[in-house]
C-alpha cells in the first residue's frame, strides 16, 4: 500500500477520463498515486493537473483538482502517494 492520503475522488467524467479529487495533502506532475476503493488498487502516474479548467504544474491541501486517469474511478475512491 502506498504511503500518505492525500486526497479523495469526489467526481468522475467518464467520457473525458478525468477525475476530480478534493486534496489532503500536495499534489505535482510527475508523482506516482494509488487509488483505492476496498480491494481494488490502481496506481498512476500524474501527467496532468487542472484547476477551474487552467493546467497547473502542482496543486496544496484544500484544492479541488483534475487530473486525466488511465482507468475509471468511483466517487470516494481514496488517493495516496
Amino acid at each position: 500500500m502506498a504511503g500518505k492520503k492525500i486526497g479523495k475522488v469526489v467526481h468522475y467524467y467518464d467520457k473525458i477520463g478525468v477525475a476530480i479529487i478534493d486534496l489532503a495533502g500536495s499534489l505535482k506532475l510527475g508523482d506516482t498515486v494509488t487509488f483505492k476503493k476496498g480491494e481494488e488498487e490502481k496506481t498512476e502516474t500524474i501527467e496532468s493537473i487542472q484547476i477551474e479548467r487552467s493546467a497547473v504544474d502542482s496543486a496544496k491541501k484544500g484544492d479541488v483538482v483534475g487530473i486525466k486517469v488511465n482507468e475509471p474511478l468511483k466517487e470516494g475512491t481514496e488517493v495516496y502517494a
